[in-house]
């Protein structure tokens, strides 16, 4: 554990990533139940803590930067959707304690999952849902400020599916490896009513891979 503490400390410092002593600890804390639970629930294919710390952790912490940025820090409700075992879900309930976290997906298993570590790790700002996201707009009784996904679907299904649940001003965030240009020319083609205004780069601390986010939001294009 404390070569996976080093790792997370130096992928933190790397990232600019200001977070207290409690929250690495439940980060280390989040990365122990995701290795416990898989074992009986498949959550993730990678088995390695290292390549977890790498692939999972620091991967969903790179984009913990870019989403304070966009949403100036401030408190907000954020949706996880094909959320998994939680990745970048609990993750960004741990980093981001002022934003209402709520992970969904399509597998009782892995939502269960994430109702048990919000209730281990003592995190009121998170919950798992056993659901679509096509029907969370009447679940949930309201939208959310941000809807993200990690390596769910394609940009066009994500889109789709997930409009519903977006509150008003609400922005897309997902998280992709290299540029999609394919799947952006096929959103484009497919819902010329999506916004794609910014496709930000990610250097993941410790992993030799592509990664991006594309955000987007409701509305026509923007003109160059």
């Amino acid at each position: 554990m404390s070569d996976l503490r080093t790792t997370l400390q130096a992928g933190l410092q790397s990232l600019r990533l200001d977070l207290d002593a409690r929250q690495v600890d439940l980060l280390l804390d989040y990365l122990g139940l995701l290795q416990k639970w898989n074992k009986v629930y498949n959550l993730t294919a990678v088995r390695d803590p290292a390549e977890m710390m790498t692939h999972h952790l620091l991967d969903s912490l790179a984009a913990i930067g870019p989403l304070l940025r966009q949403t100036q820090g401030r408190a907000l409700h954020l949706l996880d959707v094909g959320s998994g075992g939680g990745l970048p879900g609990v993750v960004i309930a741990i980093a981001c304690p002022q934003i209402q976290v709520s992970c969904v997906d399509t597998v009782a298993k892995k939502a269960a999952f994430i109702q048990q570590a919000a209730a281990t790790l003592k995190l009121p700002n998170l919950r798992g849902l056993h659901a679509r996201v096509e029907s969370l707009n009447a679940l949930s009784g309201q939208g959310y400020d941000v809807v993200c996904s990690r390596a769910f679907a394609s940009l066009v299904d994500f889109t789709n599916w997930s409009r519903g649940a977006l509150a008003e001003g609400g922005l897309w965030m997902a998280m992709k490896g290299k540029h999609p240009a394919d799947e952006l020319d096929a959103l484009n083609a497919a819902a010329p009513g999506v916004d794609v205004f910014h496709v930000e780069q990610l250097q993941v601390p410790a992993l030799e891979a592509e990664r991006c986010i594309v955000w987007m939001r409701p509305g026509p294009p923007a003109v160059a």
